[in-house]
């Protein structure tokens, strides 16, 4: 397939998953949205969305959960648990489920965003700290560290990958960061809208590059990786992924040099702005639909 011929395919698929997605759940989102992608993830995506706080610093919240082509019950447990479920009948990868979690986002007017994974390796408790200073003002993008605080695994060699890319992302970048592949994230929805994500599969190390060549005041805060509680890792064992890893980590680097992209602001807006505001200078696609009501988790 043609990259030509595959984007005009994830672009027909995005806009049908939107489309019904909207249909079901109407067009606006809380302040805060809650972005989760989930392959066969039945046995654990009910606890994770269980789990997630209705209301964060005062602000409302609403999980989105892209279910990417799941042979099981993911959708129907998601529900269950009171997740607004954007079902996609195909299975692109992560990177491509978030992607449009963050379309879906920023079309329903949410003005933050936060992402964890389906298989609750992260803890809902760290939500609220790794958001603080995004609400605050004090960052446009915060990324949790298990190096900063705890890690479960015993995983010797995916230790030191965590260190290995942590340490060249840093050289890179100029900017010096501890855990480059932590799930659970904050961010202004905005920023998602200004950084090219194109990576079906490892797309934390290309997002995190993106946002920090474009400017934008990026921090670490310390948080928990817990052990998978149910289902099996989708990105293949510590070799394939150290692989794959590394060349989305160059190509994406080398990307945005060749680019040149603008900067982004040193410095998010603080929370005073209203809840149901949005910015849609660079975060709104001509194909998002027009907002109506959702119902939030």
């Amino acid at each position: 397939m043609t990259g030509d011929h595959k984007a005009n395919t994830d672009a027909r698929v995005d806009a049908a998953a939107m489309a019904e997605f909207t249909a079901e759940h109407g067009g606006e989102l809380p302040p805060i949205a809650i972005v989760i992608a989930a392959y066969n993830e039945e046995r654990g995506i009910g606890d994770v969305v269980s789990a997630i706080p209705a209301v964060i610093a005062g602000h409302e919240t609403a999980t989105v959960v892209v279910v990417d082509g799941a042979a099981d019950d993911t959708a129907a447990v998601a529900r269950k648990a009171g997740a607004l479920v954007c079902d996609v009948p195909v299975n692109r990868g992560q990177g491509a489920a978030l992607r449009l979690g963050y379309r879906i986002a920023r079309a329903g007017g949410a003005r933050y965003i936060v992402t964890t994974d389906a298989d609750g390796q992260y803890d809902p408790a760290d939500i609220e700290r790794i958001l603080g200073p995004v609400l605050r003002g004090e960052a446009d993008f915060v990324t949790g560290s298990r190096v900063l605080g705890r890690q479960e695994t015993y995983d010797r060699v995916r230790r030191l990958g965590v260190h290995v890319f942590a340490r060249m992302i840093s050289l890179l970048t100029g900017q010096r960061i501890t855990d480059t592949s932590f799930g659970m994230r904050a961010m202004r929805a905005e920023v998602t809208g200004a950084v090219t994500l194109k990576q079906p599969q490892y797309q934390s190390s290309e997002l995190l590059i993106g946002v920090i060549s474009r400017g934008y005041k990026v921090v670490e805060v310390p948080a928990t990786m817990r052990l998978r509680v149910a289902g099996t890792t989708k990105k293949g064992g510590n070799l394939v992924y150290g692989y794959r890893y590394l060349r989305v980590v160059l190509g994406t680097w080398l990307r945005e040099r060749r680019g040149a992209a603008p900067s982004g602001p040193s410095v998010a807006p603080g929370p005073s702005a209203s809840p149901g505001s949005a910015s849609s200078s660079s975060s709104a696609s001509p194909a998002e639909p027009a907002r109506g009501s959702a119902k939030t988790k």
